[in-house]
């Protein structure tokens, strides 16, 4: 059952089209990957999903509610939550910290609750900050709590912005590049951490430039070149796939995974 279609959705910016007529479905508790060569429009159409950019045409559905160009806050209210980058991380607060202050999209309490530390304010922040330390373990990050984020070696800052946002309580979890920059001990590790989050009920929707793992995590995958989807289906069809051997042919064989 899909969670999330994409129908015909367009990005143009003055007369370029980033993203054209881009259509799919994302399965609920899936692991889908999107994949191109840089320049493909992957970027973008993360962007137009999670509210960040405006589409120029098209529409985007999630659970069965039109959520096209609606506010970023607002889709990520309803459960479509984008990993927080390395950008968004506070650097100077505990990683526990980070993971408590992403959950307060969702409480109950209002800015000046929490400054005045009303009764529900203390019992969000109490809530917030167990289910902070239940999610840092569950990612295998917890002797790091107390660490700075600042001082992060870059697998755990990766996992520290997937920890954020799975506070954000995501019906589907948008990581752009999870694996982007991993020796190869770091990328089994965070590819176990992936299918963890599936096995937790979250639908995941993932870009990667990492084609050995991408092959290896993904139950489906769409490929995107020039703004427009050239195929979709398992990885096994993927890498025999004739229009996405030409897609990315001047680069090297190994890059797809053939």
């Amino acid at each position: 059952m899909a969670i999330m279609e994409v129908f015909n959705l367009t990005k143009r910016f003055g007369g370029l089209a980033a993203v054209n007529n881009v259509s799919f479905e994302v399965r609920e508790g899936e692991i889908l990957s999107v994949i191109g060569p840089n320049g493909a429009g992957k970027s973008t159409l993360f962007k137009l999903i999670s509210s960040f950019l405006p589409a120029t045409s098209g529409k985007i559905v999630f659970q069965g509610e039109n959520i096209t160009s609606q506010k970023p806050h607002t889709v990520a209210r309803k459960g479509v939550i984008r990993t927080f980058q390395e950008t968004t991380i506070f650097r100077d607060m505990t990683v526990l910290d980070n993971v408590v202050v992403a959950h307060h999209l969702h409480s109950r309490a209002s800015l000046a609750g929490f400054f005045f530390g009303t009764r529900i304010a203390r019992e969000d922040e109490a809530a917030f900050r167990r289910s902070a330390e239940e999610i840092i373990d569950f990612l295998g990050i917890g002797p790091m709590k107390r660490e700075l984020a600042k001082n992060l070696p870059h697998g755990y800052l990766r996992a520290l912005g997937i920890a954020m946002g799975m506070a954000a309580d995501p019906k589907i979890l948008l990581l752009d590049e999870p694996f982007a920059g991993m020796n190869a001990e770091e990328t089994d590790t965070a590819l176990g951490m992936v299918r963890g989050i599936r096995g937790r009920g979250i639908t995941v929707l993932l870009v990667e430039h990492d084609m050995p793992a991408v092959m290896k995590i993904s139950d489906r995958i769409v490929v995107l070149n020039f703004g427009e989807k050239i195929a979709e289906g398992k990885p096994a069809e993927i890498q025999e796939n004739e229009a996405v051997i030409e897609a990315y042919l001047g680069r090297e064989d190994e890059e797809l995974g053939i």
